[in-house]
This record gives C-alpha cells, sequence and structure tokens, in this order.
C-alpha cells in the first residue's frame, strides 16, 4: 500500500488588491450569565437566513475566520448574507483581563447567550459555522436553542422576517407578551405539538379534502404566505375563497383588521347571512372593481378569489353562483 503523504494546498483568488474592506458595526449586549461581544457585517436581506461564527479556543472571530471571508471566491457568498462574528467574552480585542475568581461561562451558558444575540438583532434564523469549541457550541445551541429561545422563534412564526426587522410598536407589544409570559412553558409545550403536526393531505377531487366553504387569508408579506397558496390549489375551487391581503404580515386580524372585517362580511354573504349588511368601510373609501362569471355549476357552486392591493376597490357581494375575483 502506498505511503499516505501530506499535501499542502495552496488558496487561490485572495482578496483582490485595494478592495475596500466593509464597515463593521460591535454591539455588546447583557446576558444571564455575562455580556457577549459581536460583529456584524452587512445588511439584512429579506427571507434570509444570517450567518452566524463561532470561533475556537485561543482565537477571536478575526484570527479565527476573517482569512476565509476575505478570500476572493468568498466575496458572492457574503454580498447576499449579513453576518454575525460572535466572540466568546474576554476574547474580543481589547477585552480586560476578568478579576481574580471570575467563573466563566460554560459552554451550555455560551450556548444559551446565542438567542440573546438573535433577539438583539431580531433575527430569527442563522447558518452557524463553528470552528472546534464554537462548533461544539453552536451544536449545542441547535440542540437546546429551541427552549431556550422560545420567544423568538415564536414571533418568527407569527410575523415576517421584514416585520421583526421593522420593530414597530406591534411587534414590540407582542414581544413583550410572549417573553414575559407567565405560562410561557405552556406555550412551549403547544410550540411543540403544533411542530408535531401531521400533514393534511389534502387533495382537490380527491377522497380528503373540505366539503365546507373556506376562506384562506394569507397577509402578502406572511411568512407562511407559500404554505397558504399551496393548500389553496389542493381545496375545491368551488367551496373556497382566497384572500390575499396586501401591505399585512402574519397577522392580518392586527394589521388591517378593517379589511378582514370586510371580508368576513362578505364570506358569510355568500353563504346566505347578513343579506342587507352594508359594505360601507371600503365602498365609502375606495372605487369598486369587480370581475364576475357564470358559474357552470349553478347557485350551489362557487368559487372566490380575494386579491387585495393598496390601490383602489371595495369588497362587493354578488349573486349565488358565480366565479368572483376582487381586488381593492
Amino acid at each position: 500500500m502506498a505511503e499516505l503523504q501530506e499535501v499542502q494546498i495552496t488558496e487561490e483568488k485572495p482578496l483582490l488588491p485595494g478592495q475596500m474592506p466593509e464597515a463593521a458595526k460591535i454591539h455588546c449586549v447583557e446576558t444571564p450569565y455575562g455580556s457577549v461581544t459581536f460583529t456584524v457585517y452587512g445588511t439584512p436581506k429579506p427571507k434570509r437566513p444570517a450567518i452566524l461564527t463561532y470561533h475556537d479556543v485561543g482565537l477571536n472571530y478575526k484570527s479565527c475566520f476573517q482569512p476565509l471571508f476575505q478570500f476572493g471566491d468568498m466575496q458572492e457568498i457574503i454580498q447576499n448574507f449579513v453576518r454575525v462574528h460572535v466572540d466568546a467574552p474576554g476574547m474580543e480585542e481589547g477585552a480586560p483581563v476578568f478579576p481574580l475568581g471570575y467563573q466563566y461561562p460554560s459552554l451550555d451558558q455560551l450556548a444559551d447567550m446565542i438567542p440573546c444575540v438573535l433577539q438583539y438583532l431580531n433575527f430569527s434564523t442563522v447558518i452557524g459555522v463553528g470552528v472546534g469549541a464554537g462548533a461544539y457550541i453552536l451544536s449545542r445551541y441547535a440542540l437546546t436553542g429551541l427552549t431556550s429561545s422560545i420567544p423568538e422563534m415564536i414571533l418568527g412564526h407569527l410575523f415576517s422576517q421584514e416585520e421583526l426587522s421593522g420593530n414597530s410598536e406591534l411587534i414590540q407589544k407582542y414581544r413583550n407578551i410572549i417573553t414575559h409570559a407567565p405560562n410561557l412553558d405552556n406555550i412551549e409545550l403547544y410550540w411543540n405539538s403544533y411542530n408535531n403536526r401531521r400533514d393534511l393531505n389534502f387533495e382537490r377531487g380527491g377522497d380528503i379534502t373540505l366539503k365546507c366553504p373556506v376562506m384562506l387569508v394569507v397577509g402578502d408579506q406572511a411568512p407562511h404566505e407559500d404554505a397558504v397558496v399551496e393548500c389553496n390549489s389542493k381545496l375545491d375551487p368551488t367551496q373556497t375563497s382566497f384572500l390575499k391581503m396586501a401591505d399585512s404580515g402574519g397577522q392580518p386580524q392586527l394589521t388591517q383588521p378593517g379589511k378582514l372585517t370586510e371580508a368576513f362580511k362578505y364570506f358569510l354573504q355568500g353563504m346566505g347571512y347578513m343579506a342587507s349588511s352594508c359594505m360601507t368601510r371600503l365602498s365609502r373609501s375606495r372605487t369598486a372593481s369587480l370581475t364576475s362569471a357564470a358559474s357552470i355549476d349553478g347557485n350551489r357552486s362557487r368559487s372566490r378569489t380575494l386579491s387585495q392591493s393598496s390601490e383602489s376597490g371595495t369588497l362587493s357581494s354578488g349573486p349565488p353562483g358565480h366565479t368572483m375575483e376582487v381586488s381593492c
């Protein structure tokens, strides 16, 4: 058997001469186990996770990762992701020496600091890059992060990344409600049940489908927009109304209650209820835009697609047995 020999591979395409380094933003946040310093490069990209790095023992983020992230071929990647480089406590440049008797956090505790970093930045998902001890810390976070960052995980389920990054009063309100909920342990159990849910296995024209009238509502910035659109494609179009609401995120009942109320009244009228109810709110402020076409199934067949934009229009009720497309 031929003897294995160690081969040294020289990297090519280093950082281009004259290429300007990116501006770094250094942050420090307090955690239950002390402060942690991290450096952010780039701007958050919609619907993309951040790249988060954690270095090995004896290094900091610069000595561990700078050669990699300054490599020429890496530039295509870093242009598409915001990066967060975490320094273990006391490992950042210029860090003071800890006092005698200081109890350094365990690796598990270092992992529990990561949710504080993500909450500070309003990030819900990351791609972890760790080396040695840093890889262990990120692995421990991946195993326990669900428990330690339950509020952020749930907020990422309720609201879009754009909404969380905007950190509006609504986001601040619900972050406070969930973070300080006295029944957070119960919420975690409910959350775990949701994550262990089974697929409904809807099939248009198949045996498994909803046979009752259905109205699906989703915001155009909702984190689960694609899933709702897919669900709509699998339901009976003669029984389903689909409302895609513009300028709305994951919780349209909170951000667009007026529009949703009008749509719900319209849905009820289609079922034969509240025939005399007036659609006053939208009809006063918008111009009607309604297209209807006769359905082949007569009065018992009904299919509506409600698509909302921020332009103009109103939700109007029409006679049963029509396919209606409404823009408002």
